[in-house]
């Protein structure tokens, strides 16, 4: 096959990943085919789901076999998910293999209603990785206060962690602090850490949708020329910390036992406003040792009309600037990236309710008609 962007890209030092799953997606072969285009994992949340099983009747033959079989709907949901992700994951087993375990992965969530459970949290991530029974399978955990020692106590164990809705550099630190310290704790018990794989998930596109609200009601010629650019910005920030943080004596030291990288995972990377150009985000977002998880829309269109260039390490002074001119309109990005986590879990919560709703009516449909 010829060499495709998603090729270059990895050339580049950045494995894409999609942020998609579904079963007839998989049965038809679809999956396998971004794979042979040089695809190198994929990650899934609440909403994917609900999308996936509640518009379509691809479940429904599972869903009746399993109300046959009195199951309960969240016994069905898990049910469900978690045959998704074991598909996916074989699927992905051969580039698994083929990166040593760089690369690979299939991301499944907790439960979004336990993002303020630290133990809750650490027993259905446990739960979960044992029950789907892949290597290749990384837990989602959020960044959240509670989130944060569940995701260092996890690491310490030797489970493989997709940390999610990171919009901060203050919750950057907290997370790669986590993944540090729990490297650090399983080696005191005398653990191997060189199976363990972890990504940081900075979320992109939402920002911009924040802040450029709050620009438009300044609507002055400064606030104007800052819209679209603040998530570009605040993720490149966030690329400087992750380099300034995996370097040094602590970092060596951890290197020498085998440890990997945390690298920073680009979420959120489609574009959410039509006056923006569809590949944005990929075109603007690529550096060594990063990931980014693109819909299958957005990577469609990075695949056809993207830039592939090394652009995340580019204009850093500039993105400064632009975050100190935020600043200075009296925006605090840190109270935006507050919001965002706060809204970012209520989103994951509603979709996942809505999953749980609707299983429970196609159930009751398909049992009684």
């Amino acid at each position: 096959m010829a060499k495709t962007k998603i090729h270059q890209t990895t050339e580049l030092g950045q494995s894409i990943w999609l942020d998609y799953i579904g079963r007839k997606f998989i049965e038809e072969g679809k999956l396998q085919a971004y794979v042979d285009k040089g695809l190198r994992g994929v990650t899934s949340n609440p909403a994917i789901f609900d999308e996936a099983i509640a518009n379509s009747d691809d479940y429904d033959n599972h869903i009746r076999r399993l109300a046959v079989e009195n199951k309960s709907v969240k016994e069905m949901y898990e049910t469900l998910t978690v045959e998704d992700i074991q598909m996916a994951a074989d699927v992905l087993r051969s580039v698994y293999e083929e990166t040593h375990g760089e690369d690979g992965f299939i991301s499944l969530e907790v439960n979004p209603h336990l993002a303020h459970e630290t133990q809750e949290t650490i027993s259905e991530a446990k739960r979960l990785t044992k029950r789907v029974d892949r290597p290749n399978l990384m837990i989602k955990v959020p960044a959240t206060t509670e989130g944060i020692p569940a995701i260092q106590t996890l690491i310490s164990e030797g489970y493989n962690i997709n940390v999610t809705l990171m919009f901060s550099l203050a919750q950057y630190d907290l997370v790669a602090e986590a993944y540090l310290s729990g490297l650090e704790k399983r080696l005191e018990k005398g653990g191997k850490i060189d199976q363990i794989h972890s990504v940081a998930s900075f979320f992109v596109s939402r920002v911009d949708v924040k802040v450029d609200e709050m620009l438009d009601t300044l609507d002055t010629p400064k606030a104007r020329s800052l819209k679209g650019k603040i998530g570009i910005a605040n993720a490149k920030m966030a690329y400087q910390r992750f380099k300034e943080t995996f370097d040094g004596k602590r970092w060596e030291r951890l290197a020498a036992k085998g440890a990997h990288l945390q690298r920073v995972l680009y979420g959120s990377t489609s574009t959410k406003n039509p006056d923006y150009s569809d590949t944005l985000y990929p075109d603007n977002l690529i550096g060594r040792h990063t990931i980014n998880t693109l819909p299958p829309e957005t990577l469609d269109a990075f695949m056809d009309h993207g830039t592939v260039a090394p652009t995340l390490d580019k204009n850093i002074d500039l993105a400064r600037q632009q975050l100190d001119q935020l600043a200075e309109l009296g925006i605090d990005l840190s109270d935006v990236t507050r919001q965002l986590l706060d809204e970012g879990v209520e989103k994951f919560n509603r979709p996942y309710d809505s999953l749980i709703e609707n299983i429970a009516l196609k159930k009751g449909e398909l049992v009684t008609g």
